[in-house]
């Protein structure tokens, strides 16, 4: 099996690519015929016997125009293939269960286009595409993913029956790429958000200098930002008004795996996490994680939502990936 294992990356190339831009040359193009390929050549086999068998001049020279045919056919399959450009482009991560979508940057430095080029993971839909002459071109292949994790979808398969669809010319391209797979998120009420030590620190003894206004006190609010002089002068009023400072520098809102349910599987408190990460940003609030061995500082924005999430796609990963080959 270990002697089979060599033998097909020898002739398959399959290790990775690590030179860019990855150049297909003659040793990494393979060309077959396909079952249309098969019938006419067995249909011009049979032709060539009835020929010689009846004496026919004619019908010689139609198997012969016929074969020069399916010669010139090959020859443009295989150069539909030969001198491809290729570089692997930036990957977006994505929640479980959604495509992941890979990008391969293509070029054609000759003065002929490339018609019908195909490219697929393993069991995977097939990507078609069309290269101007002297042209570039960007194509997304599409991997399904299934679990969280960093996903490497493998070797593509880039194939093309251009022109007549009588042969198969391939190639097993491996760049060197990775995408990073979230927690599919389950939506859940969020935590209350507890009092800001450090507001006090940053902002003056009690945050005045960002003082934004008043608004009616929820249940989540801490008593101490309410606004007790406001309260006195409504006091025909029933809601309390709590003090709202800009930036949230008055209080902030920590994820924490603790306060998951622990009766739950550890995916699916990761999941819970995941929800409450994007209703969190969903709210403009200011919020940190806490996992088993990870701690991330309270704050806000698209870096620190693709933080966080990162941190609950790899946890307790060690670098691994979590993904099926």
């Amino acid at each position: 099996m270990q002697a089979l294992a060599s033998f097909r990356r020898w002739l398959f190339r399959l290790a990775r690519d690590e030179q860019l831009p990855i150049i297909l040359g003659q040793r990494r193009i393979f060309i077959v015929p396909t079952r249309a390929g098969t019938v006419f050549a067995v249909v011009l086999a049979v032709m060539l016997i009835g020929a010689i068998n009846y004496n026919l001049s004619l019908g010689h020279a139609l198997i012969f125009l016929l074969v020069g045919l399916g010669i010139v056919a090959m020859v443009h399959t295989f150069h539909n293939l030969f001198g491809l450009q290729m570089a692997p482009g930036r990957v977006q991560p994505v929640f479980a269960g959604d495509l992941a979508r890979f990008p391969l940057h293509l070029e054609n430095a000759r003065r002929q286009s490339r018609r019908a080029l195909e490219f697929s993971f393993a069991g995977q839909a097939a990507n078609c595409v069309d290269l101007p002459a002297e042209g570039h071109a960007t194509v997304a292949i599409a991997c399904t993913t299934t679990r969280r994790g960093r996903l490497d979808p493998g070797r593509v398969t880039l194939a093309s029956r251009y022109p007549l669809g009588l042969f198969r010319a391939w190639s097993y391209p491996h760049p060197t790429w990775s995408c990073v797979v979230y927690p599919r998120p389950i939506f859940t009420p969020l935590p209350a958000p507890s009092p800001n030590a450090h507001a006090d620190h940053l902002h003056g003894d009690n945050g005045q200098e960002d003082f934004a206004g008043l608004r009616p006190r929820q249940i989540s609010d801490p008593t101490r930002h309410i606004a007790w002089k406001a309260v006195a002068r409504r006091s025909e009023e029933q809601a309390l008004l709590v003090k709202q400072f800009a930036g949230g520098a008055a209080e902030e809102l920590w994820l924490n795996w603790s306060q998951t349910p622990a009766d739950r599987d550890p995916e699916e408190r990761l999941s819970i996490l995941a929800g409450w990460i994007l209703a969190a940003d969903d709210q403009q609030a200011r919020y940190g994680l806490a996992l088993p061995g990870t701690h991330i500082a309270p704050a806000q924005g698209d870096a620190h939502r693709a933080s966080c999430l990162q941190s609950l796609a790899l946890h307790g990963e060690d670098g691994e990936s979590d993904q099926p080959r």
